[in-house]
């Protein structure tokens, strides 16, 4: 039984054919994805432009500030760490997501939000994380106002996973998820309105991690920014 990734009725995105492969794109080289390389490309001011910062809306409520933390875990072929998030959360329920959430009156800024959410959520200590910089606010339909920070991540951190907000902990290759061979453009026109999203679909070797929405538009960002 497939679990539901949107709250949408008579919606889900793994169902929607792909519109547009994105196989003619260059992939994002492993020499650009080295340590090095990703600390001298956050130094640089090349200019760019991001792909996706505004999704359709669904909530007409004030955008809620937020911020998330981008993980490359510095393993010998440089992952993502990424969570699943429970069924029972109220936004985003069983859905790929990276560590973070909205904003609290004691955060000092955004960055101290993705790095308390990222210890709260999956036990990732500060001595392991060094913040590269931060990719262009993303706009969620769901109302969230989400500011994308990416950091290396030294191996050997403990995984405390928080049983009420993450089903699971995992990393998916960095080089794949910035090959655009990998994401898949998607199009469907719901209750008169039109929805577009990207997916980035990931068999692990086991299992299916169906990357989608928020979390595509914020990885194919850094996509475009590294490919700048």
């Amino acid at each position: 039984m497939l679990i539901p990734l949107s709250k949408l009725l008579n919606f889900d995105p793994r169902a929607v054919p792909a519109i547009t492969p994105d196989a003619l794109l260059p992939a994002i080289t492993a020499a650009k994805l080295s340590p090095a390389a990703l600390r001298h490309r956050f130094l640089l001011s090349a200019a760019w432009q991001p792909e996706v910062i505004v999704e359709p809306r669904l909530s007409e409520r004030v955008p809620v500030a937020a911020s998330v933390l981008v993980p490359i875990v510095l393993r010998e072929q440089p992952t993502v760490l990424l969570t699943l998030r429970t069924q029972h959360m109220t936004s985003h329920s069983g859905q790929i997501a990276f560590p973070g959430g909205k904003q609290d009156a004691d955060d000092e800024d955004l960055l101290a939000t993705a790095m308390r959410e990222a210890y709260e959520e999956v036990g990732l200590p500060p001595q392991f994380v060094q913040v590269l910089g931060t990719l262009p606010v993303y706009l969620t339909g769901t109302g969230f106002s989400i500011t994308p920070v990416v950091a290396l991540v030294e191996q050997g951190f403990p995984v405390v996973r928080n049983v009420h907000e993450v089903d699971e902990v995992f990393e998916v290759p960095l080089e794949f998820l910035m090959n655009p061979a990998n994401h898949r453009r998607h199009a469907l026109e719901l209750d008169g309105n039109r929805r577009e999203w990207l997916s980035m679909p990931y068999h692990d070797g086991q299992t299916e991690r169906f990357i989608w929405g928020a979390t595509a538009g914020m990885l194919r960002d850094l996509y475009r920014f590294l490919s700048a």
